[in-house]
């Protein structure tokens, strides 16, 4: 149980989706072979059976494979089965004429006809609804009816009553319609799965992007004056000195300061790009999450006093943690907590996307791309950590759980010591 469990779980949720989706479809070729099993077997004897079996074991094969290639062809992976389908629909007829054949000059018993209508009916029900998945979608319900169409017609060809003929075309039309809806419906909705799965990684990107761009524009803007002040007056100076004027050390001196003042806006910049405020993240995180499907609980607050270099770094903890669990994982659950205790402030933050237990992906889903020291998003946070004495720690905590924990010392006067930060407290 545990080795699918873990393939279960390695999955993202749109291929659960779509795992689950070929797996229905495929199981309507089993339950048809089956239905047959049971129905026909005994009243159809030994040699009507086992023909009857090779025909409908070869349309539920030839299902299986139509249903495999029609969703590859809906994701784009493959060209559109035709032949398939054509072949599909060509085995559908060839059972339900044979059926036909063997209710009218078959034994003279009325098990027997009972039985063929059961295969006919079956078949042609399965037949139309599989080939639905391997068409657009204004053909699909237009193969049913000319499924059922053709029933009627031939039925009535045969001799059949008016009523008898008419009654089995609409059950097939009915069944065939039914299982149509159903490839249509679950086909949108594994390509809109998948649609929303790539609009949340786009987001993402959108959000990096916009990001750089903002970063890009601060350093333009406090460095284009600048550096253009700097040109000229470093060419103003190289004319002063090739004419021996002493005004050129003063131009020098400027370049110098403006060069010093540019350096010092710089590190302004960077250091308001990269401080992380605690507060804004815990709060952002529970947003994202949310917005992502992924029930997020933040208990405990940043307690009054705590140093700005201790928040930056608990800050960019939260970012990272979140940022892993939407990127990896597939975690349905979120826990943040944050705890004073003994002159140390904890963040635990601890998911439900464990896809196996000491993969790569399953640390990835809480803090960086490994749950050893080789991740690059792990191994930032403990460098950014050691710089104030603190560790981090991240790895499984069992029954499907990872659990990322930040632990950082306080100078004694810098939380009182009635700070102490409940675990039941919950913000939003």
């Amino acid at each position: 149980m545990r080795g699918p469990g873990r393939w279960w779980r390695r999955k993202s949720t749109p291929e659960k989706v779509e795992t689950y989706t070929r797996w229905s479809f495929h199981s309507f070729a089993v339950i048809e072979f089956f239905f047959v099993c049971v129905t026909a077997l005994t009243p159809l004897g030994l040699r009507l059976s086992a023909l009857v079996l090779l025909l409908v074991g070869v349309h539920a094969v030839v299902c299986f494979a139509t249903v495999s290639r029609a969703l590859d062809w809906t994701r784009g992976r493959r060209p559109q089965p035709v032949r398939l389908l054509w072949t599909l629909a060509a085995v559908t007829t060839a059972v339900a004429v044979t059926t036909i054949g063997i209710a009218q000059r078959g034994p003279d018993h009325e098990s027997v006809g009972t039985a063929a209508a059961g295969v006919f009916g079956v078949v042609l029900i399965f037949g139309p609804g599989i080939i639905a998945l391997g068409v657009r979608r204004r053909w699909a319900f237009g193969i049913a009816g000319a499924f059922a169409t053709g029933t009627c017609l031939v039925l009535l060809a045969l001799g059949a009553p008016a009523l008898a003929a008419i009654l089995t075309g609409v059950m097939v039309l009915s069944g065939g319609v039914f299982l149509a809806f159903a490839a249509v419906f679950s086909v949108w909705l594994l390509n809109a799965v998948y649609e929303i799965d790539e609009a949340r990684e786009n987001r993402a990107r959108l959000a990096v992007a916009e990001e750089r761009l903002r970063f890009g524009r601060d350093l333009h803007d406090v460095m284009g004056r600048n550096l253009a002040v700097i040109a000229l007056k470093s060419e103003l100076a190289v004319q002063l000195a090739q004419r021996g004027r002493p005004e050129a050390v003063a131009q020098m001196v400027e370049v110098q300061r403006l060069a010093q003042e540019s350096q010092r806006e710089v590190r302004e910049v960077v250091r308001g790009y990269r401080e992380a405020d605690l507060a804004s993240e815990l709060a952002g995180a529970q947003g994202v999450l949310a917005a992502a499907g992924i029930a997020c609980a933040v208990s405990g607050r940043p307690p009054a006093g705590l140093p700005a270099g201790v928040q930056s770094a608990l800050g960019w903890v939260v970012r990272e943690a979140a940022t892993n669990v939407l990127r990896h994982g597939d975690a349905q659950r979120c826990a943040v907590r944050l705890e004073v205790l003994k002159g140390h402030v904890v963040l635990t933050v601890e998911n439900d996307g464990v896809a196996e237990a000491g993969s790569s992906g399953s640390a990835g889903s809480a803090g960086g791309s490994s749950g050893g020291s080789s991740g690059s998003g792990l191994a930032g946070l403990r460098e950014r950590l050691a710089e104030i004495d603190g560790t981090l720690q991240a790895g499984p905590a069992g029954k499907g759980l990872f659990r990322l924990t930040a632990e950082i010392p306080l100078p004694p006067v810098a939380v009182p010591a009635t700070a102490v930060v409940s675990a039941g407290e919950v913000t939003a």
